[in-house]
């Protein structure tokens, strides 16, 4: 599993790099080594960022088990769950999740770059849900994305698995910024750095409150609001001098 994915503490930022170059997939087992990483990252590092090895970030999810999946839905069904728990790590991980994204975007790597909560694109990358070719309906993806990009932009995605360039992708709220090819990692950097100058407080509390409130009703979430608001400002880290 090493060899697949590589995670590595650079400073206060953890690294997390598919490393998979001979097919740009991602495993079961690497996505599940990428959720526990995201579990306990906030326990050593103020962000996590995602990128890969090779040409492309990830051209969709291959199964590590040998042989057909079981014919038996409740027998197949926890074959997903890696998956989807790498989903839910994402959602739920402390710290802010950034991706880095470069070549073919596909699939599951469609739905990691929608759930990171910054993400950078190159100009040349280019994005699809291709489930449908292989006779798979690409629910798996669409959970990832229901309150990410819009209705008819996932079943356009879905139904013609066409690929979108990175300008589209950014439109539709898969990615957040787009940039040439050739500036992407500094770019990347450049952000990490403003991110990484922020007090810690605001930064959890910021990705708290956006996995926590689009949740609610509007009175509770104007309420978290006001708690959350007064909790983090009034932390020590919060009253230091810049």
């Amino acid at each position: 599993m090493s060899e697949q994915i590589r995670i590595e503490q650079d400073g206060r930022v953890l690294r997390v790099i598919f490393n998979r170059p001979e097919d740009n997939g991602v495993s079961d087992s690497m996505a599940a080594a990428l959720s526990a990483a995201l579990a306990t990252a906030h326990e050593t590092s103020d962000v996590v960022v995602v990128s890969s090895v090779g040409p492309d970030f990830c051209t969709g999810r291959i199964r590590d088990a040998g042989g057909p999946p079981s014919a038996e839905a409740y027998a197949r069904r926890p074959e997903y769950d890696a998956i989807f728990n790498s989903y839910k790590s994402v959602r739920s991980a402390q710290v802010p999740v950034v991706g880095i994204l470069r070549g073919r975007v596909m699939g599951y790597g469609t739905a990691l770059a929608a759930l990171c909560d910054v993400s950078f694109a190159a100009d040349t990358a280019t994005f699809n849900i291709p489930e449908i070719t292989h006779n798979v309906m690409p629910t798996m993806v669409m959970s990832a994305l229901y309150d990410r990009v819009n209705r008819n932009a996932i079943l356009w995605m879905a139904y013609s698995a066409e690929f979108i360039d990175a300008k589209q992708a950014m439109d539709w709220g898969i990615v957040s910024q787009v940039v040439a090819q050739d500036k992407l990692d500094a770019a990347a950097a450049g952000f990490l750095d403003v991110l990484l100058s922020r007090p810690r407080p605001a930064i959890l509390g910021l990705k708290e409150y956006l996995r926590v409130a689009p949740r609610m009703d509007e009175q509770a979430a104007i309420d978290y609001a006001r708690a959350l608001h007064s909790m983090v400002n009034t932390s020590a880290a919060m009253k230091k001098a810049h």
